[in-house]
């Protein structure tokens, strides 16, 4: 059966939904670390995060068949980018976060499927679309008329995309399951993170005890839980589906920073995120547009 005629598996969708919605609301739980330095948090994270991945974690083989396999010091190599390059997204969204920069964060999650098809022409020399260049050029309009008509470069939001772009398509090359691999990268900067948290606690108390303590470990749950439901949603669904569900965190961290934590939105920054958005609206239309034009050819090929 075609793969667009196929019915929508439920407890796909409902698996990506909840991962979604999980990710978007997350603006709010790292609100109630505030007063705990981003680094410390970051820390927690990693420590907690590899902690309980490990706990969850049910194809431990993949881990063992590493040490065989004939390219391992390639992919524990890739593998410790991941990490850097996952750690450096952690800390950049929670410092936003905590900073009130929640709206200028959710910029990242909804430039990224651009950055990520940029990342896809200079690297993997893949061909593009006219329609796609057209979503990418109007996306460059919004990030230039944010730095010069508002004044201010959007670093957060191009530097959570890049990172996390960059990430995810090192992440394709990985031959771990997705748990297993965070089981891996967070393993890795394990204990260099505990490491740190000694130093930081030797230069400045950190709150670590009651209910600070238990959302600090939370972060573990917090981390892990949602990636284990994408995957299972992911792996029941289409693509496109996931595709166009994944606008739903973003676009909830924007809304929980305009009306809940009241950030400022002037004209300006306005116009700058409408452009972007007119730009995914653009890319999402040429994908479902080129999506049908396929399925129209192999239905006609019958």
């Amino acid at each position: 059966m075609d793969q667009s005629t196929t019915p929508i598996n439920r407890a796909g969708l409902a698996g990506v939904t909840t991962a979604y919605l999980l990710w978007g609301l997350l603006p709010l739980y790292w609100k109630m670390l505030v007063d705990i330095p981003s680094g410390a948090i970051v820390c927690h994270r990693i420590i907690w995060s590899f902690v309980f991945s490990l706990i969850l974690v049910r194809r431990g083989n993949d881990l063992f068949s590493l040490l065989r396999h004939p390219a391992r010091a390639r992919i524990l190599a890739v593998s410790l980018a991941c990490a850097i390059l996952l750690t450096a997204n952690w800390l950049i969204y929670i410092w936003a976060v905590n900073n009130g920069q929640i709206v200028e964060a959710s910029l990242g999650y909804f430039i990224n499927p651009l950055i990520a098809v940029l990342l896809g022409v200079i690297i993997l020399r893949e061909r593009l679309r006219p329609g796609q260049w057209l979503a990418l050029g109007v996306a460059m309009g919004g990030v230039f008329y944010l730095t010069f008509s508002y004044g201010s470069f959007p670093w957060i939001g191009l530097s959570l995309a890049l990172t996390f772009a960059t990430y995810s398509l090192l992440r394709k090359t990985a031959v771990l399951h997705s748990l297993s691999g965070l089981v891996l990268e967070t393993g890795m900067l394990a204990l260099p993170a505990l490491a740190a948290l000694l130093i930081l606690a030797r230069q400045e108390p950190v709150m670590t005890g009651g209910w600070h303590g238990l959302l600090l470990i939370g972060s573990g749950p917090v981390t892990a839980l949602p990636l284990l439901l994408f995957v299972f949603g992911a792996q029941r669904v289409t693509m496109t589906l996931v595709g166009l569900m994944q606008y739903l965190a973003p676009s909830l961290q924007f809304l929980i920073g305009l009306v809940i934590f009241h950030e400022d939105f002037p004209p300006e920054k306005l116009t700058g995120f409408s452009l972007i958005w007119t730009a995914l609206l653009l890319y999402t239309g040429e994908h479902l547009l080129h999506h049908w034009r396929q399925r129209q050819t192999r239905l006609a090929a019958r």
